[in-house]
């Protein structure tokens, strides 16, 4: 019923959707609900030592917009009419970063303070405004004033600026009618914006998840035929919009929200075709609960990994390549390996996962045979295992949805918690008729032995 009542808001028809106002508009203080009490500390610093050093400085982007939402910003952005040289000039413990377009990094402590100078819309002699043939920006380094910076940024509700001089909000594009109605706009052209960077699509998603708002139609409508131009992003960005979409607390709405406009299938093609293709429900129902799992950490304020989301994202597409090297001969641990390369070979090229990723998730799917070994010193061994913890809450997921049997979750479960002394009854051998403990052959010793091995 929440997703079912979180689509009915975003798939809002067109005409209940106001336009914005295309006017500049300033808010001054008493129209809105910005404090200064509500602003980190050292953002203030930076932006009194900006307006002290006769540069103009605004609070930009998320953090005016969840401020107004009565939100605690998890990053403080500014915006400045001073070169990144000159903002390092003010401050000692600044850092100049990027390449596309240059950004200055003020940091204190672990806390940063992002300050971008304003950009402009036409290249000048020194700097550079690459366009690759597909409409992508590869760089843009052209500064400008504030009312070009304003047309530079995605969305309305992102285009809000909070002017430390005299504590206003400047509205250029609408944003704060749209902000008000909950309303997702992108500022100008979307098939020309979408083209610039085709990641505005994920963002749009994401912000309209996050904030609860309305995809506004003229920026919901191209989505589906522009979804293609994602497969034009480096992996290795893909991987990092990725870990913002299904970690921040929102996964399944999010994840609803890919589907219905083909922009998972571009992410995680091999997961969406089993669930386009299988006629059963499990793989579908296990990944909806392995999605309510992070949600749910996220909201006990529980730390995430995202080798865990990632290995249920995948475990599917793993169980059928898995079936088809057994199909060919092979025994079970080699099937294993083999499909894991294959899966996640396949998956890197598109969002480019960490070694330590990687190498994490085969852990928790190699796990998964092992728990069927209940008897001797297997179990303590497999106890030892530094993933231990994470197979046996995928396990637990697995069971959860038809995927495994819920009694060895109990077994397992029961001999975590246990003694010394419960935990050697548990993983007795069986007796026989005579209630004598079976031995096992020399031969077939050898054989778990080398099992063991492997």
């Amino acid at each position: 019923m929440v997703i079912l009542s979180f689509f009915k808001k975003i798939f809002t028809p067109a005409e209940q959707v106001k336009p914005a106002a295309p006017l500049v508009k300033i808010y001054p203080r008493p129209e809105h609900c910005i404090s200064r009490s509500q602003i980190s500390e050292n953002a203030l610093k930076v932006l009194l030592r900006l307006k002290k050093a006769n540069f103009e400085a605004y609070l930009v982007g998320g953090c005016v917009r969840d401020l107004l939402l009565g939100r605690e910003p998890k990053d403080f952005d500014v915006a400045t009419n001073a070169s990144p040289e000159q903002v390092k000039q003010i401050f000692r413990n600044c850092r100049i970063i990027g390449r596309r377009f240059r950004l200055a990094h003020v940091f204190f402590g672990r806390e940063i303070i992002e300050v971008a100078t304003f950009r402009g819309s036409e290249p000048d002699e020194a700097d550079q405004h690459v366009v690759h043939e597909d409409g992508r920006l590869l760089r843009d380094n052209v500064f400008g004033t504030l009312e070009q910076d304003v047309w530079r940024r995605d969305f309305t509700v992102n285009a809000l600026y909070y002017n430390i001089r005299d504590f206003s909000v400047v509205d250029y594009t609408g944003g704060m009618l749209d902000h008000q109605a909950g309303i997702l706009r992108l500022i100008g052209d979307p098939a020309i914006r979408y083209r610039e960077d085709p990641v505005r699509m994920l963002r749009a998603i994401r912000f309209a998840v996050k904030l609860g708002f309305t995809l506004h139609p003229d920026t919901e409508q191209p989505i589906h035929e522009y979804a293609e131009l994602l497969k034009s992003i480096p992996s290795a960005r893909l991987y990092d919009e990725a870990l913002k979409l299904f970690l921040a607390g929102y996964g399944l709405q999010t994840f609803e929200m890919l589907r219905h406009y083909g922009l998972f299938a571009i992410l995680f093609p091999a997961s969406d075709k089993c669930l386009e293709t299988l006629e059963h429900d499990f793989p579908r129902l296990f990944l909806i609960k392995a999605l309510e799992n992070s949600d749910r950490r996220f909201a006990d304020g529980k730390s995430l990994t995202p080798y865990f989301l990632l290995a249920a994202m995948l475990w599917e597409p793993l169980q059928i390549a898995v079936k088809k090297q057994l199909d060919r001969g092979e025994n079970e641990t080699i099937a294993y390996q083999n499909a894991a390369n294959e899966i996640l070979n396949n998956q890197i090229k598109i969002t480019a996962m960490p070694r330590h990723i990687t190498q994490a998730m085969r852990d928790v799917w190699f796990l998964q045979n092992k728990f069927s070994k209940t008897t001797g010193s297997r179990p303590y061994r497999l106890l030892e295992q530094p993933k231990f913890r994470a197979a046996y809450d995928f396990l637990a997921l697995r069971a959860e949805t038809g995927g495994a049997d819920p009694q060895l979750v109990t077994w397992w479960t029961r001999f975590q918690d246990g003694d010394d002394e419960q935990r050697q009854k548990m993983t007795a051998p069986p007796k026989n008729a005579s209630g004598k403990t079976r031995r096992k052959s020399s031969r077939y010793r050898s054989k778990a032995k080398q099992a063991d091995v492997e």
